[in-house]
């Protein structure tokens, strides 16, 4: 084995806590050098379980003799973390969304270029057996020319999963930028965008603040969504599903329609038009109550990238597209108007 990937994990919370640092440590090819956070007891806790060092600054992470970074940060810092680490020469895993404007996902993709390094934005979703699963039959023509489909990501908010609880970034408009499209919509907009293999063009929404007394975020949004076929369906993303979680799809075609995470036995479940029924057991949908005891694949994939200097399978460039879709829902509900996506 040669040289191992030195890494940086950029921000140390919950996401860095349950995903990024177990499963770069579960990776042979890395050796996790540094962990950096705000709060640098935070950063400290995780240094001392993976024999790292600890920094209370992306800045200091920078400085440190590392291959490649993970930024697991408020929202608002992506775009600014992510184009200083392209300037001191470092490969990048940034966390969804990728940034807060098109402006700037634009920037991080020809700072990346610029640099010659990887660039990947942490859509977990379709790297999920079940969905691989989907996309194969989808392609495959089993349930013919796509139609229409329908989308969620829903549970009772990030309070629960993020380390500041109620206080917490995830609502604070100015460092989360959006809450629930930011939190569920944007994953959905990337595996429906994925599944079908086509952009979404145009949309209508509503975005709203409407269940949580705390912060000044979305807390729940339903989304009409028109792909540039034609096909139409909803994605909705909640933070007031209570309890539990829905992280469900349902793509339907003109032979017949293909469900997601529906069925607690199968995980893909097709039924035809002839009456005919699939099932399939490829994996679950992984969920935040799994607690990090099963693999989203990001790492493995960034570091696979890195190492045979490759394109990661959610590029920069995918990562904008799918930022774009929410961006127009965004817009759609401040105009109370359809919304072009700007592809």
């Amino acid at each position: 084995m040669g040289k191992k990937i030195r890494v940086a994990v950029i921000g140390s919370g919950s996401i860095a806590t349950f995903r990024h640092a177990p499963e770069y440590a579960a990776n042979p090819n890395v050796e996790i050098v540094a962990f950096a956070d705000r709060v640098l007891s935070r950063a400290e806790k995780l240094a001392d379980k993976y024999g790292a060092k600890a920094v209370d600054s992306h800045a200091a992470a920078l400085k440190l003799d590392v291959d490649a970074v993970s930024v697991c940060t408020p929202n608002a810092f992506h775009a600014p973390i992510t184009l200083d680490a392209f300037k001191a020469g470092k490969h990048v895993l940034c966390e969804k969304p990728m940034a807060t404007s098109d402006k700037e996902a634009r920037e991080m993709i020809k700072a990346a270029k610029k640099a010659d390094k990887v660039l990947m934005i942490g859509h977990n979703q379709r790297l999920m057996g079940l969905h691989v699963k989907a996309k194969e039959l989808i392609q495959a023509g089993v349930i013919g020319k796509v139609v229409t489909f329908r989308t969620s990501f829903a549970h009772p908010g990030p309070e629960s999963w993020s380390i500041e609880g109620a206080t917490g970034w995830f609502f604070d408009k100015k460092q989360a930028f959006v809450g629930t499209m930011g939190d569920l919509g944007v994953h959905k907009a990337d595996l429906v965008r994925w599944l079908i293999g086509e952009e979404i063009v145009e949309v209508a929404a509503f975005v709203e603040h409407i269940n949580k007394p705390m912060g000044d975020v979305d807390d729940n949004a339903v989304c009409l969504l028109r792909a540039k076929s034609g096909a139409i369906g909803t994605l909705t993303a909640s933070w007031s599903h209570y309890p539990g979680e829905d992280n469900t799809t349902i793509i339907y075609g003109e032979k017949g329609q293909i469900r997601l995470g529906t069925d607690p036995n199968y995980s893909v479940v097709v039924h035809l038009l002839s009456g005919e029924k699939q099932f399939y057991s490829v994996g679950a949908i992984q969920t935040n109550d799994s607690g990090g005891q099963t693999s989203s694949g990001v790492i493995d994939a960034y570091i696979n990238a890195i190492l045979t200097n490759t394109e990661p399978p959610v590029t920069g460039e995918e990562g904008r597209r799918s930022l774009a879709v929410i961006l127009a829902c965004l817009k759609s509900a401040e105009t109370k108007s359809f919304a072009k996506v700007d592809i």
